[in-house]
């Protein structure tokens, strides 16, 4: 028994065979078999029914079908099988729970669902193609962790435009401190987003591109059992999605209804300062100027000869002045509008005020700084190097403020506070506050 191109199910003892499709009810989304680029192979996969162009799910990806005689069933067991022509399964859903009356649907979320019939609650969904995202992020899926079992919904791009095997780059969410995105290569970051402040991701440049477009709204999600990032577009009109491409580079892409294409949000690494810790440790990172990066204050270059060039940048390796030890007349320098650095403590209870007296009562903290631009409570605290910091480059006004602990005698200070300024033209100054000793 066969199904029509009108059916968004699929039941016991049904077939979806190559050149049949499933439809979601709104006409959305479309799932069946497809070709991509100038490949023979043939892959399971969800497309948009107006761009067929843009598969956004490919079921097989590891396992290709050579010839047009594959089919997905639903097998005596009640399970999703995709079968080739010898009737050898290339990929499975693998549930090991017995439905009473199973059925597989295709939701105008273009969410693949493995069900009871009888119970349409998305919590008894038995699988889902939500939990196992190839590159593309689209509005309600999930980014994230479920902390209890350790499973993990992340992004990777295919290897080429003729085939969906996932490359090695992969954008997930890092809940490692305070929860942050990162492109990563096998285990190492190659770019980082800054942590959530409660209601962007602090350190990227599209934020205000974002939000004064109205495209979609962003949300960090923290439950009992469950940590990730979700995104949602402002109303039905807005077609928008997340891709991974092959290199490694993160789009927003909206859909231009005019135009009938996807037209580019925003790209992300936005530029060269956005590579992770582009100037080393205890730099600060500015796009804009020569050299890029400059030791923060309280650090100098360790040697010019030890300086690593990458291209525009110097990579210095920069260490304290005068190593900390508590010295009398301690206090913070203000940094406004900057990515926070990498590996954060984190506390929600507290506010600015316990924060500021947490960080100098412990001589090894480096800086603090407000988990929450919202309003709310939140305290940052970095011990040790600080990696991965840059400055928020003209235009835009993304970024956050961040408290460095310097000795008094690095900028020109009075008693309660000091401002200083070590570029006139283009104002480059902070706030020194104490406490003083």
């Amino acid at each position: 028994m066969n199904l029509s191109v009108a059916v968004d199910t699929i039941s016991l003892a049904q077939s979806l065979r190559d050149g049949e499709t499933l439809i979601s009810a709104s006409q959305s989304f479309e799932v069946g078999f497809f070709t991509p680029g100038n490949s023979n192979n043939r892959y399971l996969g969800i497309w948009y029914k107006f761009n067929p162009s843009t598969v956004v799910w490919v079921a097989n990806r590891k396992n290709p079908i050579t010839d047009k005689q594959g089919m997905l069933v639903m097998n005596d067991d009640g399970n999703l099988v995709l079968l080739s022509k010898d009737k050898r399964i290339i990929w499975s859903i693998n549930s090991s729970r017995v439905l009473e009356n199973p059925v597989g649907q295709l939701l105008d979320s273009w969410n693949l669902v493995f069900r009871d019939n009888i119970n349409m609650n998305s919590d008894n969904y038995v699988w889902q193609s939500f939990d196992y995202p190839t590159d593309i992020s689209l509005p309600g899926m999930k980014l994230g962790w479920n902390l209890r079992t350790g499973f993990e919904r992340y992004l990777t791009p295919w290897m080429s435009a003729d085939d969906p095997s996932p490359r090695d780059f992969s954008l997930r969410l890092d809940i490692h401190g305070l929860p942050q995105l990162v492109i990563t290569t096998g285990s190492r970051k190659e770019v980082r987003s800054g942590p959530w402040n409660g209601r962007q991701f602090g350190g990227t440049p599209f934020s205000d591109k974002v939000v004064h477009n109205f495209i979609f709204k962003a949300m960090l999600v923290h439950k009992q059992d469950e940590l990730y990032y979700i995104y949602e577009p402002f109303n039905n009109t807005v077609k928008t999605h997340i891709i991974l491409d092959q290199s490694g580079t993160m789009h927003r892409r909206v859909w231009n209804w005019k135009t009938t294409e996807w037209s580019i949000l925003y790209t992300w690494p936005f530029d060269s300062c956005d590579h992770y810790a582009q100037c080393g440790a205890n730099n600060n990172c500015r796009i804009n100027k020569t050299p890029i990066c400059e030791c923060l204050k309280g650090f100098i270059p360790k040697a010019e000869d030890e300086w690593d060039t990458h291209g525009l940048s110097q990579s210095r390796k920069c260490i304290e002045k005068s190593p900390s030890g508590c010295p009398s007349g301690e206090g913070f320098l203000k940094l406004p509008a900057i990515k926070l650095p990498d590996f954060n403590w984190y506390n929600n209870s507290m506010n600015i005020n316990e924060c500021k007296a947490e960080c100098f009562k412990n001589c090894s903290c480096r800086a603090y700084a407000n988990s929450d631009v919202s309003g709310g409570s939140g305290c940052l605290i970095w011990f040790g190097e600080l990696i991965d910091i840059r400055e928020c480059p003209p235009g835009f006004s993304w970024g956050q403020d961040i408290f460095l602990r310097v000795p008094a005698s690095e900028p020109v200070w009075r008693i309660n506070k000091a401002i200083w300024c070590n570029d006139s033209k283009h104002g480059c100054c902070g706030i020194m506050e104490g406490p003083w000793k």
